[in-house]
Parts: structure tokens; C-alpha cells; sequence
């Protein structure tokens, strides 16, 4: 028998052709070792083998890489940069190395998975460090170790006529930038379009230049504004190829081990322009005689969780947007059309699948007992705001005088004993006026007006809120995850902030403790019925924390709740769909759950889902102001009431009362005199002649300037502000004169204004017209 290292106990080296298939096999770049360890060459043979590799080196059928590694030829590194090179059609991100021969043909595939070890998640553009894993012939799959470079700033502006090309002027307000695009760089778009451009390095003249590299639309585009909010926040419009074949190949499910809840008259409360309707309520007395004045509550919601699968190309793009967005043109939904207004909207008279909550609450409100269900209902009419409010009022019409007594009165009086509840937590009750942007056929704006606000709105918000609750509470009494909506107490710095600001318009909040939210409804019910009611309400709304949404349960400060879940949008919400999923596991409700993996990653979609929140909201915004814009650009030189919103070191913020728009005042524009921002008392000062504008103060403005394209409207001050007496003409900071980055007047120092009184004998009286 032979000893171990004898000539006789070598293994046959293996030939060229098997170690470049070992080579080509293998998902990354592979050494010397790794190939003597897989075919057990040992001892001595190691220096044939280093022979032999080199010779299928220099035949040019394998590269050398990184640390001697060898692969295929042609083939990446197991480490190296690449490019976000865009989203394919399941929804993915996928990338092309950052440099690649000219004649190596097509560059490979690279599928980007998972999320980075650290930092954001990167974008089309941005350049990354990644590991790479080799899955066939030219394709990858990559784990992004981090973001090395943002890709090429992005600008969305419109193309205006200028010599060798054209100037980009952006969308975003208060710029005054803008970038010239050479000829051969506007990619087919022309004077007067809506394009998305990115910046490039050097240039003439001032050196700003761009590149077109999409053509949105054109600024006279019916639905140009929408459009502008839709890409300046990067929001997604296409579904994924695989995520809409995914929607459009579900149906309702049988009801197998569903509730049957379709005999239940389960009713929706919208409003009249409301273009998916995912939840249903119902109420009646509690039958238990040791809950007399109790009722019983049901709020049942669309069974999203059925449809859309973890992971799958649906739960991806759902995830992507975390949310849909509202314009007053149109919806970018979360979910596709075949779902978000088909199977997921509960229709009257059609079998939807539903995840229910029946609630049990008593005389006051409180909630005693729930229990979540899985069920199949029917609809049993689709009822507006408008409709359920005259009813109750004694006005029923065809649709709802059949169902005024046994459905609409006990939904009432269960909101009245929800009401009760709500007033003994002393929840913060803000005024939060919402402007409605009608627009006609012809996609113009046809009427700007406030929403009305009727009981029937809060009858289904207190039955939303205490669904809410006992889904957090059903969660918690599982430990199953919950994804919670957190609001915390206002932040010390704009908790001090807003006293002084209260305190400027004569409202004292007690300083050393953090106030409970009732304390700030007692300062709105101070200022209810005077002229400074929206403003003070606008700044307790600005001293807020940010609701957020978190795995962490730090309770909800507005509506002085304990624990709070959003449980009843999972059509329009990715964070409900998540604690449908959980309940579903939490409570054993079929398929659909939540797998421990999603779990896992609650805090990173927690992030992200309120990220998508706050996108979604500056997007409806910017949209709102340019058609505000749009339909004052034709009332240039008019004159309106306003009241001053803000006060800033360069000029003034005034909200216009007709139609609820914002404008700004710049400071050159205001009567001739150097004013100084006194921050404390919120007010600009003049130095001469001590004409001080406030925070709350009425004026009288003109408009001087709108601008669609950005959304700004530019007011001048014709009538307003009070003469200060000269020893209350003080600003209590110093830092903060004249205009922003000069201490030169505005203007030069002249008469005081027209109809402002000198030296009033009074302190605080009136200029003319006040």
C-alpha cells in the first residue's frame, strides 16, 4: 500500500477543457487554491497546475483579475463600480459596469438585490460600489456595498427660445437659474415643452448646461402641473410589466372559511368625487343588557392582503410608491386600476373580500372587546357625505330614506357616544380648512373652493380612529410586529418657538412642562370666532412634531392615544396593507400573512414609507399652487383681502381670503422705509417710520405676479400694518436688518406711506382703511 505523498497516490491533474468549465461555473472569479481544492491537487502537482493555467491563460480563454482571480473571459470582477443604469419590467433595479470595451458587444445584465449595507437606497444615475455573483452568461446579480456618487443632477424646467439652442428656466420656485441647452442636446424637444434635463459639467458663459434627456409635455398641457409635481418628486407612474399581470389575473375569492358578512348592510361614506371606496361601516345597539347605550361596530376593509402577495412584482411596486397620490386632474394609485378600482373597491351589490374589525364599545366610547375577522361582504349602498348628512338632518333622498332608521341613526348615535370618548382623551382639534382645485372637461380650473365639513366626515373618522386602536391592540396582544403611526409631543426647540409666536398674538402657553393636547384646543377655542383663528391654528399645526410611521411604539400626542395602527387604506396606504398582513398571521386567517423576513425589515420600510408620505404631500402641493397660479395669471393687477401667514427677513407671507392661496410680499416692495425682521414678535419694522407688519395682521394686497410654472404668486401691499409708537419700534434680534445679506435700506428713506398716521397718539392704531 502506498504511503500518503508517494508517486503513486497523485491524482491525474484535470485537462484545459475541465478547469476552464470549473472556471466558467463558478459564480465568481476563482483562484489557484480554490481550483487545486476542488480536483484535491496537492503537494508537488500545485506546481503543474500553475503551469497549466498558464497556458489556458495565454490561449485567451480566462482573465485575470483582483488577487491573481481568474474568470471567464470577458467576464466582471467580483468586486467592482457600476452604474444605476434604470428599472426593468418587474420593477427591479439593474445596472452596466461604469466602463466597457467598444467591441465587447452588448454589456451583461446586472440585477441589483437587496438593499445597501448602508445609506440610501440608490437612484437611476448614481454610482455604486457592489459584489457581484455570476448567474449565466453575461448576467449578474449584485449586492451594493454603498453609493459612491450621485448620478448628474436632474432639472425639470421649461425649454424657452434662445440663439444655438434653447434656455431651461426650472419648475422650482424661487429659482433664478437657468441652463442653456445646445442644439444637438434637446433630444427632439422644443421651445415651449415641459423637459427633464441633466446638468453637465462646464459651458458658456455662466457655465450652467444642461442635457434633455425625457420631453414630459408642454406647459399648455391641460395636465402640464400635474405632471411637473409628478417628476419633480420622482414619483412612479408605470407599473411594472409583471406587477399589472399580477393584478389583472386575480378574482374574489370563494368564501371557504371566510365570515359571510353580505347580509350585514354594510354601507360606504365618501365623498362625491371619490375614485376608490375601501372601507364600510355599520353600527347597532349592543344587545348586552350589561352595556346598556353600547353598540356594536363593524368597519370593514378591502382584503388587499389577498391580492397582493409578499415580494411579489405587486408588493414591490406597492412598496415603491408606499403610497398613491391625489391631483386634482388625476390618481396615481398605489395598486393598478384592476384592483385599486375594481376588486379592492367595494362596490354596492357585488362580493368583495374584506378584513373586518367588530368592535364592541360602550355608553361613552370606550372600547371593550374586538375581534378581527376575514370575511366576504356585500356593499349595500354607495352613499356620499352630502347624502348622510341631510338625511340626518331630516332630508333623506331616494337612496338613503330606505335606510335612515336602520342604518344611518344607529350610525350617528354610535359616533355620538365615539365623540364622547374623544373629548374625554382632550385630543388636539385643529381647524384644517382643504381647498378643492374643480376642474372642467377642458382640464382649466373652474372653481377653487373650500370642502365642506360635515358630522357625516367625523362620524367615519371616529370609526376609522377606533378600528385603528383595536388593530394595534389585537397586534400587541399577539406580540405580533406592528407597524405603528407614531406622532410624538412638539420638539423642545419649536415647542419654544410656538410660545413666543402664541405669545405674540396674546396667547400664553405655561413654560417648563410639555403641554398635553388639550391645552392647545383650549388655545384654539381662545381664538375661535376672532380674526386670529386660522393663524393661531396654522402655527400649533406648524409646531407639530412629523407623524411617522415605526415599528416603535411612542404613541400618538394629537389624538392622546396610547398605541395607534393605520389599519383601514390598505388600497392607498402600503403600511395598512402591512398590518393586515400581520393580522392575518398574528390570528391564523389563511394566506397572505407576513413572512419573517418582512418582519425583519420593518424599521427600513417604516423609513420609507413615511419618506413617500412626505413626497406624496409636497407633490399635491406644488400641483395645487400652479393651478392657484394658473387661475389667477388672468386677474394680474387686482386687488384682495389677506392676512399676513408669515414673517421672514425677506418679506411677508400673505394667504388671500377668496381663495385660500399663498403669495409673497418681497420686502423692496413693501412702502419705503428699512425694515428690520424682528424674530421674536414676528414682525418686519420700519426703522423711519415704524410701520410694522405682524403675523395675523389684515392687509389688502394686489397682485403683481403669477407664475404657473412655478406656482408663485408676487403681492404688493396696498393698504395694512400699524405705526408703532417709537418706543416699541425695538427688534428683539439683532442679527436680522434690513434686507437679507445688506444692511442698506430698501430704497430710499421718504414720506411715510399714504394713509399711514404719524405718530399716532394711541400705541397699536390702524393705518387707513383698517
Amino acid at each position: 500500500m502506498a504511503k500518503k505523498g508517494d508517486p503513486d497516490d497523485k491524482t491525474p491533474l484535470p485537462s484545459k477543457q475541465q478547469i476552464v468549465r470549473f472556471i466558467q461555473d463558478s459564480d465568481k472569479p476563482v483562484g489557484k487554491r480554490e481550483i487545486a481544492r476542488a480536483f484535491n491537487i496537492k503537494g508537488a502537482q500545485r506546481a503543474d497546475l500553475r503551469g497549466l493555467l498558464k497556458e489556458i491563460e495565454s490561449d485567451g480563454k480566462i482573465d485575470r483579475g483582483a488577487k491573481r482571480k481568474m474568470a471567464p473571459k470577458g467576464a466582471l470582477p467580483e468586486v467592482a463600480v457600476l452604474q444605476i443604469d434604470g428599472v426593468d419590467r418587474d420593477g427591479e433595479l439593474y445596472a452596466k459596469p461604469t466602463s466597457w470595451p467598444d467591441d465587447a458587444g452588448d454589456p451583461p445584465h446586472i440585477l441589483i438585490v437587496g438593499a445597501p449595507r448602508s445609506g440610501p437606497a440608490p437612484r437611476e444615475g448614481d454610482r455604486v460600489l457592489a459584489k457581484l455573483r455570476r448567474v449565466g452568461a453575461k448576467r449578474y446579480e449584485a449586492g451594493i456595498i454603498r453609493t459612491l456618487k450621485a448620478g448628474p443632477a436632474k432639472l425639470l424646467g421649461l425649454l424657452e427660445s434662445a440663439k444655438g439652442g434653447a434656455l431651461l428656466v426650472p419648475t422650482e420656485k424661487g429659482s433664478t437659474k437657468s441652463w442653456f441647452v445646445e442644439r444637438e442636446d434637446l433630444g427632439g424637444a422644443a421651445v415651449g415643452d415641459l423637459v427633464l434635463a441633466e446638468t453637465l459639467p462646464g459651458g458658456r458663459g455662466t457655465g450652467h448646461m444642461a442635457r434633455v434627456v425625457e420631453r414630459v409635455g408642454a406647459l399648455d398641457d391641460p395636465k402640464a402641473f400635474s405632471l411637473i409635481a409628478i417628476h419633480s418628486q420622482g414619483i412612479p407612474v408605470e407599473f411594472p410589466e409583471a406587477a399589472l399581470k399580477e393584478a389583472e389575473g386575480s378574482k374574489v375569492p370563494a368564501l371557504g372559511k371566510r365570515t359571510d358578512l353580505r347580509a350585514l348592510p354594510l354601507v360606504t361614506i365618501d365623498g362625491a368625487d371619490a375614485r376608490d371606496f375601501d372601507d364600510a361601516v355599520h353600527a347597532r345597539p349592543d344587545p348586552d343588557p350589561n352595556n346598556a347605550g353600547g353598540f356594536e361596530i363593524t368597519v370593514a376593509i378591502a382584503d388587499v392582503s389577498h391580492y397582493v402577495r409578499p415580494e411579489g412584482a405587486l408588493d414591490k411596486a406597492a412598496r415603491d410608491r408606499g403610497n398613491s397620490v391625489y391631483f386634482p386632474d388625476r390618481v396615481v394609485p398605489m395598486l393598478p386600476e384592476a384592483l385599486s378600482n375594481d376588486l379592492c373597491s367595494l362596490r354596492p351589490n357585488e362580493d368583495r373580500a374584506c378584513l373586518a374589525m367588530q368592535m364592541v364599545i360602550d355608553i361613552d366610547g370606550r372600547l371593550k372587546r374586538h375581534k378581527v375577522v376575514r370575511a366576504l361582504m356585500r356593499s349595500h349602498a354607495r352613499l356620499t357625505y352630502t347624502q348622510v348628512q341631510r338625511a340626518a338632518d331630516g332630508h333623506p333622498d331616494e337612496a338613503t330614506d330606505p335606510l335612515k332608521e336602520a342604518v344611518i341613526e344607529p350610525l350617528y348615535a354610535a359616533y355620538a357616544a365615539l365623540k364622547r370618548n374623544r373629548e374625554a382623551r382632550g385630543t388636539l382639534e385643529l381647524d384644517l380648512p382643504e381647498l378643492q382645485v374643480v376642474v372642467g372637461e377642458s382640464g382649466r380650473v373652474k372653481e377653487i373652493a373650500r370642502r365642506q365639513r360635515f358630522d357625516s366626515h367625523k362620524l367615519i373618522e371616529e370609526f376609522m380612529i377606533c378600528a385603528n386602536v383595536a388593530a394595534a391592540q389585537a397586534l400587541e396582544a399577539k406580540r405580533a410586529p406592528a407597524m405603528y403611526r407614531v406622532h410624538e409631543p412638539p420638539p423642545l426647540d419649536k415647542l419654544e418657538m410656538l410660545r413666543e409666536s402664541l405669545g405674540a398674538l396674546g396667547f400664553k402657553l405655561a413654560k417648563g412642562q410639555t403641554p398635553k393636547p388639550a391645552q392647545f384646543t383650549g388655545i384654539l377655542a381662545q381664538a375661535a370666532d376672532t380674526e386670529k383663528a386660522q393663524i393661531v391654528s396654522d402655527l400649533i399645526l406648524r409646531g407639530q412634531a412629523q407623524a411617522v410611521y415605526s415599528p416603535e411604539n411612542r404613541g400618538h400626542f394629537g389624538l392622546a392615544l396610547e398605541r395607534y395602527c393605520h389599519f383601514t387604506s390598505p388600497i392607498r396606504r402600503y403600511a395598512d396593507l402591512l398590518v393586515h398582513r400581520a393580522l392575518v398571521s398574528a390570528y391564523g386567517l389563511g394566506d397572505g400573512g407576513l413572512p419573517g423576513e418582512q418582519a425583519e425589515r420593518f424599521e427600513e420600510f417604516g423609513e420609507h414609507i413615511s419618506q413617500t408620505e412626505r413626497r406624496a404631500i409636497m407633490a399635491e402641493r406644488e400641483a395645487t399652487d400652479r393651478y392657484l397660479s394658473a387661475y389667477m395669471a388672468d386677474r394680474i393687477g387686482a386687488e384682495f383681502q389677506g392676512r399676513v401667514t408669515g414673517v421672514q427677513r425677506f418679506g411677508l407671507f400673505v394667504r388671500l381670503e377668496e381663495t385660500g392661496a399663498d403669495g409673497l410680499v418681497p420686502i423692496r416692495s413693501l412702502p419705503r422705509d428699512r425694515y428690520q425682521h424682528d424674530e421674536v414678535h414676528h414682525r418686519l419694522v420700519g426703522a423711519y417710520d415704524g410701520l410694522a407688519f405682524r403675523l395675523g395682521d389684515p392687509v389688502t394686497v394686489r397682485l403683481v405676479e403669477a407664475s404657473p410654472l412655478s406656482g408663485g404668486l408676487i403681492l404688493e401691499v396696498i393698504d395694512g400694518g400699524t405705526v408703532l409708537p417709537k418706543g416699541e419700534r425695538q427688534v428683539a434680534s439683532s442679527g436680522d436688518r434690513g434686507r437679507p445679506g445688506s444692511k442698506r435700506p430698501v430704497g430710499k428713506r421718504g414720506p411715510p406711506r399714504k394713509g399711514a398716521k404719524k405718530g399716532p397718539k394711541k400705541p397699536g392704531k390702524k393705518g387707513k382703511g383698517r
